[in-house]
């Protein structure tokens, strides 16, 4: 077996593992700091909407253009007096994005265009996106998001519980909120295909949360009935059995995202393609993140608020401070049958009392083991 195949086995059976749920303050304090430098970046640039939003001209030129970018941009620009976003497409044709402007001024725009480039004005394609259209766009996004997070709180809640269900919509808004603030702060544009992207990693980021919850639930049935763990540390188990599965999916799935991102999109230049990777790498990674760092520590947080995990806790650490303080089981004294003054042999409290690891205890106290006070 590979290391990385002995270390998951070793964490699915709990022999190694990291106490994620005792460190959670550290993790709550890092999402609180990157929530709030997103808000900012938020609230001081603000989303660069794509023109499928607010509305705009596409103008495309003919093929194998010598002009390069950077000049044809300042051509757009003194044209409209708009910004404009100019991309080199394969074929060595431009294509030109101004917001904000109508059917007669893209007319203008384009005349003034062909000039500037030395082409002639019907070799240049003019497509024309109305405000309204754009307004149409953005409200159906929205409606398709919260229809979304709509259904995931319901489906937990009925799945898993009530708690469950508000650490997974904390841990979504969380990635939203990440991945919108990075847009703003990067400058990428938003189009419908960052919408598609960023619903794309909601949905992935939720099913690696939903495999946790699905452990959990699986270890804590019955658990007031134990009294060797508490829910935040069968919770801590439950994130380190599946640690290892999370992580290779997620860089697995980050990898072809990754070559999308910087590599078609920074490399090779193709700008379309940034608008819908950019969104699934951060969201891939922020999804990953929360499932581990948030979600099961949220649950944690809540269920240990509840009287009868209350109890169970005061239970678990009384009969630990019997034995050890090391979250083993305590334990106990058993007398010695065949001597009143003999000294006690010690057992495992709890199951390991009973069944065959306690015959080998009988049959040495059945061949009348000297005590030490006969010595």
């Amino acid at each position: 077996m590979s290391k990385l195949g002995n270390l998951s086995a070793r964490l699915h059976h709990g022999e190694v593992g990291y106490d994620f749920i005792k460190s959670r303050k550290i993790w709550y304090g890092i999402s609180i700091l990157i929530t709030v430098l997103a808000v900012v970046g938020l609230t001081v640039r603000g989303l660069h909407m794509g023109i499928e939003f607010q509305g705009g001209a596409v103008f495309t030129t003919p093929k194998n253009m010598s002009t390069s970018v950077a000049r044809a941009e300042t051509y757009a620009e003194e044209a409209s007096g708009h910004d404009a976003i100019v991309q080199k497409l394969g074929d060595g044709s431009l294509r030109i994005q101004i917001a904000a402007i109508d059917t007669s001024t893209s007319d203008k725009i384009k005349t003034e265009l062909s000039q500037d480039l030395k082409v002639d004005p019907d070799q240049i394609n003019a497509d024309l996106v109305g405000p309204s259209w754009g307004e149409q766009i953005a409200n159906k996004a929205w409606l398709g998001l919260g229809i979304f997070l709509f259904l995931v709180v319901i489906y937990l809640a009925v799945a898993f519980e009530w708690r469950m269900a508000v650490a997974a919509f904390i841990a979504l808004i969380h990635d939203i909120t990440i991945t919108v603030g990075i847009y703003a702060l990067v400058g990428f544009e938003v189009t419908p295909g960052t919408v598609i992207g960023l619903l794309t990693i909601l949905g992935y980021s939720l099913y690696d949360t939903v495999v946790v919850f699905d452990s959990l639930k699986e270890q804590t049935r019955d658990i007031t009935q134990q009294t060797r763990w508490t829910y935040s540390e069968i919770a801590n188990r439950s994130i380190n059995s599946t640690l290892v599965r999370s992580v290779n999916t997620t860089v697995v799935a980050l990898l072809p995202v990754g070559a999308l991102l910087f590599i078609g999109g920074g490399v090779l230049g193709a700008g379309m393609l940034n608008d819908i990777s950019l969104s699934l790498f951060v969201g891939l990674a922020a999804g990953a993140y929360s499932s581990i760092f948030i979600a099961t520590p949220l649950v944690a947080d809540l269920k240990e608020r509840e009287p009868s995990m209350r109890t169970l806790r005061k239970r678990v650490l009384a009969k630990r401070a019997q034995g050890t303080d090391t979250g083993e089981p305590a334990e106990i004294r058993v007398p010695d049958d065949s001597h009143d003054d003999g000294p006690a042999d010690a057992v495992p409290a709890g199951p390991a009392v009973v069944g065959p690891r306690h015959q080998p205890a009988s049959r040495n106290r059945g061949r009348g083991r000297p005590s030490g006070k006969r010595r």
